[in-house]
């Protein structure tokens, strides 16, 4: 390992070459306190920024092993050091000039959400912190400013590290209160389990967000009061007794008028399996990590899925055991997704009447006496929801606004009024038994197949690593031109999980069959099953090829891996 004046030396070597000679720079280089590592130099100005890393040993980083020692703590934790580094960073960005994009100095900028990326981890029992990120090398024209680097390199850089990565520098009050909130939220998604519960929303919690584009909460919004009859009390490890909502397992049903909160009540309930940073006023709405949200798809491509639970008997004869389809349709699409879901391990759909298909969720009676039950494919959810409970243990969250029919179907109906909850379950049974659905029973299906086997493959051909990823924001991502649409799947909170499934579906078509990881007689679920082994023992880096790690990438659930790979089209 070199030492800092050995790279202040070469960068005044290279002072006014072309642009080129930047590559010399790459290797590490001993700071006080810290290890400089410069991963990758950028082409030319114009090219994307330069890959550096920052390396800060336990001992002299200094904190303690009880903030990072379990999982949910570490992700904490390392959320927190990069929230701060990126307010550090930002004070100094373009603040070295030059052409093209000289002076960026860039971090991965997290939401709401607490998410394990790439950008900052802690690697060792003794709380080693690595640190990514990226810099623009400054040039004049295409000729090296090596200056305006120093200034970076041993002036903006030492003191982003500074403020940020060393225990006793920071707010011990605010690190000792990010590890106290992991622990309660992780202490609520435990109880959930004990008490049979699949969601919690404390009260006090402000669901309505800022804006279309901002997930910060709205000011002034009607605080959440959960209705009394299901109101229960936790009492947290750190932060006391906390009052809340406790939607049962079985099936919860939410009604009510036009913009009074359904949606939003459901939308908080999609993003509740993850945990919210403090002051997102979702912090205590914590949902089964498991859930789905479920929806229809027009046009997405199936493959090999068996969707006879819900569709039997087409008219040109298809095999719906082993349905595939390039263009599903609204109905198709929908009955995929839950099997795919239950196929991804889910307890729990989430599901809204306005993002579905009409004539996958319910047929009335006028519409079953004149379109017979054996001259129609579909079984619709309604037909299936408790058995999907009572069978296979997965729970339904609806949100209804025009249908009563699932009124006779709901183990707890839930009216939004002004976004305030209230529990109408007596009221609304007592009603529906003047509106008496069809008693024509669907038969009992069969327990879908899943023992699908799906080859991953890159332009024809598998095993070819240098694959390019292009992601277009959560929308999806291409992987040599081929597009994976993604932008469906609503529960995916940042753009860098859109780029680790990316690097997942390149890994697949490079290694599949190779040592370690499966091959073509693996169903889908055992091949998921190892790539979440390997990133449980490697993290990201188990997915990349190359010499370092992006830093651009946030750990997906396994349920939009699942996703992903069902909506690859290669």
């Amino acid at each position: 390992m070199k030492q800092a004046a050995e790279l202040r030396e070469l960068l005044k070597k290279i002072d006014h070459k072309g642009y080129p000679a930047y590559k010399e720079t790459r290797g590490q280089y001993q700071f006080p306190g810290y290890v400089l590592n410069i991963d990758h130099v950028q082409g030319d100005p114009f090219a994307a920024p330069s890959k550096v890393s920052v390396q800060v040993k336990g001992a002299q980083a200094g904190f303690p092993q009880y903030l990072y020692d379990k999982k949910h703590k570490r992700i904490a934790l390392q959320d927190y050091l990069l929230r701060q580094f990126g307010r550090e960073v930002s004070a100094f960005a373009f603040q070295a000039k030059g052409s093209g994009k000289s002076g960026l100095m860039s971090v991965s900028r997290p939401g709401q959400e607490i998410l394990e990326r790439s950008a900052c981890s802690i690697q060792s029992e003794q709380g080693d912190i690595l640190l990514r990120l990226e810099i623009g090398f400054p040039a004049n024209g295409r000729t090296i400013n090596a200056r305006e680097l120093e200034k970076i390199l041993f002036h903006f850089l030492p003191e982003c590290v500074k403020k940020s990565l060393f225990y006793k520098l920071l707010d011990e009050k605010k690190v000792q209160q990010v590890m106290e909130l992991s622990e309660d939220q992780q202490y609520i998604r435990e109880e959930l389990k004990k008490r049979d519960l699949c969601a919690f929303v404390a009260d006090g919690s402000i669901l309505p967000r800022e804006s279309g584009v901002s997930q910060k909460p709205m000011k002034g919004a009607v605080k959440f009061q959960a209705p009394p009859s299901m109101k229960i009390t936790m009492k947290l490890p750190f932060g006391g007794a906390v009052t809340g909502m406790g939607v049962p397992q079985g099936i919860t049903l939410i009604v009510g008028g036009g913009y009074h909160g359904k949606s939003t009540l459901l939308k908080s309930l999609e993003m509740g399996v993850y945990n919210h940073i403090a002051g997102d006023g979702r912090e205590y709405v914590i949902t089964d990590d498991s859930a789905m949200k479920i929806r229809a798809e027009d046009g997405r491509s199936i493959k090999n899925t068996d969707v006879s639970m819900f569709i039997n008997n087409l008219p040109n004869g298809k095999d719906t055991k082993r349905f595939s389809t390039e263009d599903a349709s609204g109905s198709t699409s929908q009955a995929a997704n839950v099997i795919e879901a239950m196929e991804a391990d889910t307890h729990l759909f989430l599901i809204d009447e306005d993002t579905s298909a009409t004539n996958f969720m319910i047929r009335d009676e006028l519409m079953q006496r004149v379109v017979h039950r054996e001259s129609e494919p579909i079984t619709p959810f309604i037909d299936r929801i408790q058995e999907l409970y009572r069978t296979y243990g997965i729970s339904t969250i609806l949100v209804a606004g025009s249908s009563g029919s699932y009124f006779h179907k709901a183990d707890v109906i839930l009216q939004m009024e002004q976004y305030v909850p209230k529990d109408i379950t007596e009221f609304a049974k007592k009603e529906a038994e003047s509106f008496p659905i069809p008693v024509e029973e669907a038969e009992k299906s069969r327990k879908p197949s899943f023992e699908r086997k799906l080859v991953f493959r890159i332009g024809g051909k598998r095993g070819d690593d240098r694959a390019k990823i292009k992601v277009m924001g959560k929308d999806g991502f291409s992987l040599n031109h081929e597009n994976v649409d993604l932008r469906y799947l609503e529960q995916i909170a940042d753009t860098e999980q859109v780029t680790a499934l990316g690097y997942i579906l390149k890994f697949l078509a490079a290694n599949q069959g190779a040592a370690g990881l499966g091959g073509e007689k693996q169903t889908l679920q055992q091949l998921v099953a190892e790539v979440e082994q390997i990133l449980e023992k490697k993290g990201l880096a188990g997915i990349c090829d190359g010499n370092y790690l992006p830093a651009g990438l946030a750990m997906p659930r396994k349920q939009e891996v699942f996703a992903c790979l069902n909506r690859w089209r290669g």
